[in-house]
């Protein structure tokens, strides 16, 4: 077994940073949708609030109660993994079951509210061991501060795992990809090849009939 030093480790847990939080504007009828790349068997937890343009100050206030968001995610087969209208503010959770692409899609859940106005959407997206609230997690198990950064490492640890899994998944795909156009390549070229030679010989074959029935042959 290779064994992988502190520093790599340190490393791998830095770059494996799945928080990502924005916001964006939305307009009458618009659908957003966003693009996350997760693993199997992984929490994603999506945070987010409603705003609504105040065109009296300028500026975005809270929605009122009426408004909501219709929230879908779709898996890389493109099933349908949730799909339900939340209220202006709250939580979204699921847990991917395929490697791979999902794509996350918010638009209102009514347009009567907007009369040209816009909506202003903040979305906070905590993918694996950032989706855990390790301070619920200590207070319900009665962890101490070492046993709750061991917990958090180990989970860390695992999401790593699962992410290079799935980049070996990327990779194996990417393989089977390349050699499926390689393969193309190669069966075009020939038959390319073989329609100029098929061409080639029927002018000099037709050239040979003209000549002789000129009799310059």
């Amino acid at each position: 077994m290779k064994l992988i030093n502190f520093s790599s480790l340190v490393t791998l847990i830095l770059v494996l940073d799945y928080a990502s939080a924005l916001y964006f504007h939305i307009a009458e009828g618009e659908r957003k949708c966003f693009i996350e790349e997760i693993p199997d068997d992984t929490t994603v937890i999506v945070n987010y609030k409603v705003e609504l343009f105040d065109p009296r100050s300028g500026g975005f206030m809270p929605s009122s109660p009426g408004i909501g968001m219709h929230v879908e995610v779709r898996d890389p087969n493109d099933r349908v993994v949730l799909s339900r209208v939340y209220s202006s503010e709250g939580m979204i959770s699921f847990t991917s079951t395929t490697p791979g692409e999902h794509v996350l899609c918010m638009y209102s859940n009514s347009t009567a509210w907007f009369s040209g106005s816009q909506l202003r959407v903040h979305l906070d997206i905590q993918v694996g061991e950032h989706a855990v609230d390790y301070a619920n997690v200590a207070q319900k198990d009665k962890l101490s501060e070492l046993q709750l950064r061991i917990r958090q490492l180990l989970d860390q640890v695992h999401q790593i795992t699962k992410e290079q899994s799935y980049q070996r998944h990327r990779e194996e795909r990417f393989r089977q990809t390349s050699e499926s156009t390689n393969s193309r390549v190669l069966w075009w070229s020939l038959l390319q090849t073989g329609v100029l030679v098929a061409i080639g010989y029927w002018q000099m074959r037709h050239l040979k009939s003209f000549f002789e029935a000129k009799k310059l042959v």
